[in-house]
């Protein structure tokens, strides 16, 4: 028998705001721990919470970047639940009045365009963070309380495959869109996935199985792979799927079960009595919709539409937001953008990673790089050397023109410098000047590498094919 797999992703994602969702407690990453709370986010009794205005307009904007209706009346709810990251036993989140409704992420797929389709995206706030060691359970409360959305997808997945390029789309339009930097070693997005199996053709779904609070993408890819094959494995078998929340064991690459669900919605929420409902209008939706930054795929677009670029090119550049906005920097000053494109993807990305720096750390600033490729425009110096060029102002920093100086990178375009190398490899190798004339075109290759040598590299390429082909046609 065949069997189907439908996989639905709930996304959670840290915002870039500078308090906390319902306090005025900062957070800092790595900060000394608890040490950034208060009463609010200790969930001390008579505490009450505050709205962060900012976090609501980061979500609000996440949904217009992901064509989401925006709720003009929302409200807010308690999700119950008793665990030491969540302070005072319940968590401030949104049940059925969410900011955002709908929505969708269009992506390729093994060349295939897809469209994963969005229910809602809620704000809420976040947990503690728990950190189990050898005969204890230690709690760092900095992170109780900061500004998280969710962002639920709709069971319309089918692969490991469609869910990474689903999870990578949802993760460069967040960072293009300022709403969060999405780092995964920081928590910054973390995903549950639930995963269910049934047999093709079959309508009703699946038992469903939730795998939590994941935030490596090659983990949630392990985890997808080998949870459907464990499925199908029960079903074979005989067996039932039971619906549970399960782990992963990154060691391991296998799921393993924590608890099951007696059914769906396991947690008893009910209104927050501590705050307001939201009410948004369409005037602030307009001015949000209007403040809106170019995405990754308008990029791309535009780089090969205005700019040249192949698409390979240009889907490469906009992969990393901070790549894409230093190439930005580069075109500020040079129009040849295939030649800025080459040396990112080429000497800048072999460099940063043998060196393990990120491109914001590169000593070949965007005003060098485009220096070295007007020398190259210009034929001053060939592409070789300014690759050279690029590689010692990476390690030691420096000026493009006085390196190109300073170590004689200058091509040698002079007559009668080309003139006497030119002759002397004619001389010097009478074979392969016999096989250009008796109709081998091919053969003077091997006399421009005879003058380029004799050079040192230095001639200037075009101008000694022109000459040889002079002297040997004439």
């Amino acid at each position: 028998m065949k069997y189907e797999a439908t996989i639905g992703l709930e996304t959670h994602i840290m915002q870039k705001t500078n308090t906390k969702m319902f306090c005025a407690c900062k957070y800092e990453y790595g900060a000394e721990p608890n040490t950034h709370v208060c009463p609010v986010c200790l969930g001390y009794p008579g505490a009450l919470p505050v709205m962060n205005e900012k976090a609501i307009e980061l979500c609000c904007k996440a949904g217009l970047l992901l064509g989401c209706e925006i709720n003009p009346y929302s409200k807010w709810d308690r999700k119950n639940y008793f665990y030491p990251d969540m302070a005072k036993n319940y968590q401030i989140t949104q049940a059925d009045q969410p900011l955002c409704l709908g929505g969708q992420v269009a992506v390729e797929v093994d060349g295939e365009m897809k469209t994963f389709t969005l229910e809602r995206i809620h704000q809420e706030e976040n947990a503690a963070k728990n950190t189990h060691v050898a005969g204890a359970s230690l709690v760092d409360y900095n992170r109780a309380g900061t500004a998280l959305m969710e962002i639920v997808s709709n069971p319309c997945m089918h692969s490991a495959a469609d869910a990474l390029a689903y999870l990578t789309a949802l993760k460069q339009i967040m960072e293009y869109g300022g709403i969060s930097d999405c780092n995964p070693e920081k928590g910054q997005i973390r995903s549950d996935v639930n995963v269910s199996v049934r047999p093709v053709g079959q309508e009703k779904l699946g038992s469903k199985v939730e795998i939590k609070n994941m935030n490596s993408f090659a983990f949630i890819q392990q985890a997808i792979e080998y949870e459907i094959d464990r499925q199908i494995e029960v079903l074979e078998s005989g067996g039932k799927v039971v619906q549970e929340t399960r782990g992963f064991d990154s060691d391991r690459g296998e799921t393993f079960s924590q608890r099951t669900k007696e059914n769906a919605h396991d947690y008893r929420y009910f209104p927050e009595p501590d705050l307001m409902p939201v009410k948004i209008s369409a005037e602030q939706i307009g001015q949000w919709r209007s403040e809106l930054p170019e995405l990754p795929v308008q990029r791309r677009e535009r780089y090969v539409k205005e700019l040249g670029l192949p698409e390979y090119d240009a889907g490469v550049l906009t992969a990393d937001m901070a790549t894409s906005d230093w190439f930005e920097r580069v075109m500020v000053h040079t129009r040849n953008a295939k030649a800025v494109s080459n040396f990112i993807m080429g000497e800048m990305m072999r460099l940063l990673s043998e060196h393990g720096l990120s491109i914001a750390e590169s000593k070949v600033t965007p005003e060098k790089l485009a220096e070295i490729i007007a020398l190259i425009d210009a034929k001053t110096i060939s592409t070789g050397a300014g690759k050279q060029v690029f590689e010692i102002i990476f390690n030691e920093g420096g000026d493009p023109k006085q390196i190109v100086e300073e170590k004689g990178m200058a091509q040698v375009s002079d007559d009668s410098a080309l003139e006497g190398w030119a002759d002397e490899a004619i001389a010097s190798n009478p074979k392969p000047v016999e096989e250009y004339k008796a109709g081998n075109a091919a053969s003077i290759n091997f006399l421009m590498g005879q003058v380029m040598k004799a050079s040192r590299g230095k001639a200037n390429p075009g101008a000694v094919m022109q000459m040889l082909k002079q002297k040997l046609d004439g």
